[in-house]
């Protein structure tokens, strides 16, 4: 991203907005520092112009704010950042910034905790790909992403081959626990292939409501 720190003296705006429910949870600021830290760890870090160092949300609390996806606005100023979050967002314990201090009860830890196993998954699973895209944007040594990477789609189109037979002969075999591994390696396998070929896993699910449309 191309950002424009200059207009703000260093600073820009970051929206914070729920990734699943399209709520936008708070406001905060980013210099350089605190955007390339976000973009390592994966947990949203702010700048904080009171206390004038790099702050990570939820670094005392435990309510981290997790990266789905980070985008700039037409002027380059200003960062929307599509999260999952862990907690709370606001420090009333309120789900956001925005809401009224007396429904905090409404909003406490628990109601982030209510995801069904397979919300949870697919958290997981956006959370995985964010984490593979930002191995390739920042290489990291020693890394089995970048390994695959460094070694080309035709590696990497082969290994999601090699998987999807492994998975296919456990699951004949009956060996439905050592399926689950290889079931593992063929989704991450996958989304590395997505990457590497400029797809991403949204795409592929918009081909499958593509599919799901009621006919006329």
């Amino acid at each position: 991203m191309n950002i424009d720190f200059n207009k703000g003296e260093g600073l820009v705006p970051a929206i914070i907005q729920n990734a699943n429910t399209g709520k936008v949870l708070m406001l905060g600021y980013m210099n350089q520092e605190a955007y390339d830290q976000t973009q390592k760890t994966g947990l949203v870090t702010f700048f904080s112009r009171s206390k004038k160092r790099l702050w990570t949300k939820g670094e005392t609390s435990g309510n981290t704010l997790q990266v789905v996806k980070m985008e700039l606005d037409c002027d380059q100023d200003t960062l929307l950042v599509l999260v999952n979050p862990t907690g709370p967002a606001c420090h009333r314990n309120t789900e956001t910034c925005f809401d009224k201090e007396g429904e905090a009860a409404s909003y406490h830890l628990q109601s982030f905790q209510k995801f069904t196993p397979t919300e949870k998954a697919l958290q997981f699973i956006a959370q995985l790909e964010q984490t593979i895209k930002e191995r390739r944007q920042t290489p990291i040594e020693g890394s089995y992403t970048n390994f695959l990477f460094d070694r080309g789609l035709n590696k990497i189109a082969q290994k999601v081959g090699e998987e999807a037979v492994e998975v296919v002969i456990d699951a004949v075999a009956g060996q439905t626990e050592t399926m689950k591994g290889e079931a593992a390696d063929l989704l991450f396998h996958i989304l590395v292939l997505l990457e590497a070929s400029g797809s991403s896993l949204a795409e592929v699910v918009e081909v499958l409501e593509s599919r799901h449309k009621p006919r006329k």
